[in-house]
């Protein structure tokens, strides 16, 4: 039987948090015993007694159903369902080479409370990459008509087209700073 991470309670109060209403876990113990893991760390749903062909299953029903599903995984009965989803997370130090290698993200030293963070840190860099597409083509959809016009020579419309990909840089750097 499988025990719960010490630190996965903590970390399933944190997806919370953040807004993940559904949490699962799939494994191949027995159900009582999944029920009572995941009653124990706060999981909603426990899928219990599964092989690595029914958590592939498994992965495919939610994705139809949830539209967007992470799988963390650490094992080679693992790799499958992690590639079937929408994400798949592996567990660094403990993970096999192919959870590894089939994972979209690894966590590394093993930490699962590393997974908020990681989630966090994702939606704050699509938000970025989301600006940077606004400041970089609205600068050159600005510059392009005002070159054909004649409003804004070359050399300035270069220069400010340098000075837009400057700002995109800067704004990207701002995830060095990210916090939970």
């Amino acid at each position: 039987m499988d025990t719960e991470r010490k630190e996965a309670k903590e970390t399933i109060i944190q997806l919370k948090k953040i807004g993940i209403r559904r949490t699962i876990m799939l494994t191949g113990d027995n159900q009582k015993v999944a029920e009572a893991i995941a009653k124990q760390v706060g999981i909603t749903d426990a899928w219990g007694g599964l092989l690595p062909e029914q958590k592939v299953d498994a992965i495919k029903k939610l994705v139809t159903e949830e539209n967007k599903v992470a799988m963390v995984g650490d094992g080679v009965n693992d790799a499958p369902a992690m590639a079937k989803s929408t994400v798949g997370i592996a567990m660094g130090a403990a993970g096999s080479d192919v959870a590894l290698e089939t994972a979209d993200i690894a966590l590394m030293g093993d930490k699962l409370n590393l997974l908020p963070f990681a989630i966090g840190l994702s939606r704050q860099a699509k938000d970025i990459i989301k600006q940077n597409l606004v400041i970089s083509l609205g600068v050159v959809a600005l510059l392009i008509p005002l070159t054909i016009l004649g409003i804004a020579s070359i050399g300035p419309a270069v220069i400010a087209h340098e000075g837009s990909t400057l700002v995109v840089v800067f704004n990207a750097l701002r995830l060095l700073a990210y916090k939970t």
